[in-house]
Parts: C-alpha cells; structure tokens; sequence
C-alpha cells in the first residue's frame, strides 16, 4: 500500500498532525471536522474524538493549504471538493454561493470531510483479462478510484492507456503512484472536452475515466467507444439494477458499450454482474 502520507500531514492544522499521525496511513481512511465540535478520525474498525474543538480558522487552514491558492484546485470548490497533492480529496459544507443558477462556490465553511487516497498494487487480480469494457459500480468510499488504477497499470503492459483524470484523483501529483509503462495522463479537464483531446492526440488503445455523473460524460464514453477504444469507467451505483433506474445512465446502458460491471462493496469486496443489452 503506497499513501501520499507527508501530502496529507501539511494540511491539517498542527494540533491535529500529531494525533493523526500517530495512528498511520494503513489505518487511516476520513478526517472529519465540523465548526464547534471535535475532529473525528475515521479508521477501518473504529471512530475516534480528537479532544480539541475545531474552528473557523482551522477549516480555512485546511482549504488554503490543499489549494495552495490555484485557481484551478479553487474553482472545484464549486463542486463541493477540493483535492489535495497526494490525491486526497476534500469534501467541503458550508453556504453555497448561487450565480446566475449556478453554484460559483462555498461560503462560510462549516465542515471537511477529508478521503485519505490509497494505492494498492495488485487489487485487481486477472479482472483487467475479462472484457475490453468494464464499469466499475459502487458506493461513495468502496475503492472504485483504487480499483481503476491498478486495471490501468495492468492494461498498459499490453496498451497504450490513456487516463483522464479529471479531478486529479486516479494518479494524483506527489503521490508517485505506478502508473505502468505505456499509461499517458490528462489532468484537470472535463471528459467531454477531455477525450476528444486524448482521441485526436495520443492515439489509446483504452481510455480510463473515474466518476461518471452526467449525460455529457456518457456522450463523451460513446463517442470513444463509437472510435474503437476500449474503456475503463466508474459510477456511483449499488448494482447493474441500481444503474438501471438512473436517468443518466440510460443511454450508456441502451448502447450496450459495457457488457461487464464490477460491483464493490464497502468491506473491499466485489463481485461480477453482467449488464443486460436493452431493446
């Protein structure tokens, strides 16, 4: 298991490295820190209080450090997040700021959620020998991002891969995850945008997105697939039947560009679902 540990350690405030610290990466998996209450260590079998109130000033600290001031790192706080070097994404509450309809950012940060990210060499066993397109299912903390780096890493012994990672998160800057020998990474652009850049550019046998959340990013995956790549992809889902009943991906699944889904669990688990074509 290899963790941007040091990455994380400079953004929190210092009372909290120590605690933080002290109980390492392999354990470690959520910050949290809510305005007036104490930080919350979230571990694989346990939660603990850390005994030092949180304030306004600390959550400011943690926002600045992981953006170091970069517009691009800033505006994702739109979305809801921010991703620190190392990978390790931030979730952010507070008051939205509304523009024209529109979410411009969050105001008066009232809590962090802060996903220590991980890599694991190896997770995917022979799963990247299966099919040419696989979906990647599971809920918010299963290991889909984790899982879809090492299909990368396998994938790119025999292909040219490449990744867009939009959000910074799959093989993230300073984390000096293995990314395998024929893997080229686009980061910081949407997939609509992204892929076209990826399929006029770098000539990829396999495209590996993380995070499929809107029907432009389906176009975007039908578009490569309608070119002749393979795909590697994630979702937010439970199961193929869960993916069935979402609106977004309706489309994608009428294609029938994914035959395969992986479907993960919160225990690290996973198991093998076909996706059913659709008439």
């Amino acid at each position: 298991m290899k963790c941007a540990w040091k990455e994380l350690l400079s953004i929190l405030p210092f009372w909290l490295r120590e605690e933080v610290d002290k109980y390492g990466s392999d354990k470690m998996q959520e910050i949290r820190m809510r305005k007036g209450q104490k930080a919350i260590l979230v571990m694989k079998d346990k939660r603990v209080e850390v005994f030092h109130e949180v304030g306004y000033d600390d959550l400011l600290w943690v926002i600045n450090m992981a953006s170091r001031y970069s517009p691009w790192t800033v505006a994702t706080v739109a979305q809801g997040f921010i991703t620190a070097l190392g990978g390790h994404r931030i979730g952010i509450c507070g008051e939205a700021m509304i523009q024209d309809g529109k979410i411009k950012g969050i105001d008066k940060v009232t809590s962090l959620n802060i996903r220590v990210a991980k890599d694991y060499i190896g997770i995917c066993g022979n799963l990247w020998l299966r099919e040419r397109n696989l979906l990647i299912l599971g809920p918010p903390g299963s290991g889909k991002t984790t899982l879809l780096r090492d299909l990368v890493r396998h994938r790119s012994k025999n292909e040219t891969v490449s990744v867009l990672d939009e959000r910074g998160e799959i093989f993230p800057p300073m984390a000096n995850f293995p990314m395998g020998c024929n893997t080229d990474v686009l980061t910081g652009c949407d997939k609509k945008r992204g892929i076209d850049i990826l399929l006029r550019t770098m000539a990829p046998d396999c495209i590996a997105v993380d995070e499929i959340t809107a029907e432009q990013d389906t176009e975007a995956l039908m578009h490569a697939g309608g070119c002749g790549v393979s795909l590697l992809a994630t979702a937010h889902a439970y199961s193929v039947r869960d993916l069935q009943t979402r609106t977004i991906y309706s489309s994608l699944i009428k294609s029938g560009l994914f035959h395969t889904a992986v479907i993960l669990k919160r225990d690290q688990s996973w198991s093998i679902e076909r996706i059913p074509l659709c008439t």
